[in-house]
């Protein structure tokens, strides 16, 4: 990978208010993730002079129509990123490790949803919210966190700043959004069979039933620790984006039968004691987060209701009876996994870019 760069390397200079717009490349066009980045790109007025759609070998040649254009989809080649400005990655981690730095050789800058470069301590790891500053130091590379991990960050980052965070014990409640496009589709088959009738329903995903049951998230287990891949990924991740390496996290992720938007139960340990008035006040000025806590009516963060928003949903927030009075707080998000833990936050990371 080259040597540190300036946000862009070629001539021209790139802005919202400039006379020039980037142009750019969507890598895994026709997923899941990439459908939502196209989404954001309209719906945000993300600004862009000319832009690709790029896919699996098998779809080269389909189409793909975005704001009112239909666009030819390609094959990643060596040459594919030559006149591209900012490339987005959805496409996994083996194209990833081939084509980034590919990119990023070519004058491209790659904003990245596999897990490759994440810690890789050239690439920033980025969740705008947190450490958007972070972008000022890639080598051609950034990296977007995993979705888990962006939708914890969000709203215990503003509490870190106010109160210091010592310890996070969090349980995750991930749905078929985080597995892709497949397996949304697979939850839904799933449901047409129990009520068919069908003495067993297809499982051609997880190789288990998923409708009316929950399991250990699907990532290999490492055999050292009993983590899995996506418990080590947020644990790892964490500390990076908060530049902050004391603080220690422990987690646990299941799958449930829900098709869209990540929930977490966060329990957070303080440096020091902080009243309830404080958490509220605090995160209802934190950015990308949206306070849903009523305990009158009992409505709180709901899957349904964070399922194609940009705000992280936070509620049932309290006091931690487990802890030394005000050093401990219990709380509940709820985030779409696609978009703010995904599509989102890669556009908010290209928005960053454009900025002088």
């Amino acid at each position: 990978m080259c040597a540190s760069r300036p946000l862009f390397l070629r001539a021209r200079a790139f802005s919202k208010n400039g006379l020039s717009k980037p142009n750019i490349g969507i890598a895994g066009a026709t997923g899941a993730v990439g459908k939502e980045i196209m989404g954001c790109i309209e719906k945000r007025g993300f600004p862009y002079n000319d832009i690709k759609m790029f896919a699996h070998p098998d779809e080269a040649g389909d189409k793909v129509d975005f704001m009112g254009n239909s666009y030819t989809v390609e094959a990643m080649g060596d040459s594919s990123f030559d006149d591209l400005d900012i490339a987005l990655f959805s496409a996994g981690g083996g194209i990833s490790e081939v084509f980034a730095p590919k990119a990023a050789a070519a004058g491209c800058v790659v904003v990245d949803n596999s897990s490759h470069f994440r810690m890789d301590p050239s690439t920033p790891l980025v969740v705008p919210e947190v450490n958007g500053h972070a972008v000022k130091g890639h080598n051609g590379i950034i990296a977007n966190p995993n979705c888990t991990t962006i939708l914890m960050n969000v709203p215990v980052y503003p509490l870190h700043k106010m109160a210091g965070v010592k310890r996070i014990v969090v349980s995750t409640y991930q749905a078929a959004s985080g597995a892709g496009l497949d397996a949304m589709v697979e939850l839904e088959q799933q449901a047409r069979d129990w009520v068919e009738g069908k003495e067993e329903v297809t499982q051609e995903i997880f190789g288990r039933q998923y409708v009316w049951n929950l399991f250990s998230h699907n990532s290999d287990i490492y055999l050292n620790t009993g983590y899995n891949e996506e418990e080590t990924k947020m644990i790892e991740e964490t500390p990076k984006i908060f530049e902050d390496d004391s603080i220690n996290i422990s987690i646990t992720c299941i799958r449930v039968p829900v098709l869209r938007a990540h929930c977490e139960s966060i329990n957070i340990e303080f440096e020091r004691e902080v009243t309830l008035e404080e958490v509220h006040a605090c995160l209802n000025a934190a950015p990308g987060v949206k306070v849903v806590d009523n305990r009158e009516t009992n409505k709180h963060p709901e899957p349904l209701d964070a399922s194609h928003g940009y705000d992280v949903l936070v509620g049932r927030i309290r006091h931690d009876n487990g802890q030394k009075k005000g050093y401990g707080i219990e709380m509940f998000i709820a985030g779409d996994q696609l978009l703010k833990g995904a599509a989102l936050n890669a556009v908010q990371i290209a928005e960053l870019l454009l900025e002088k």
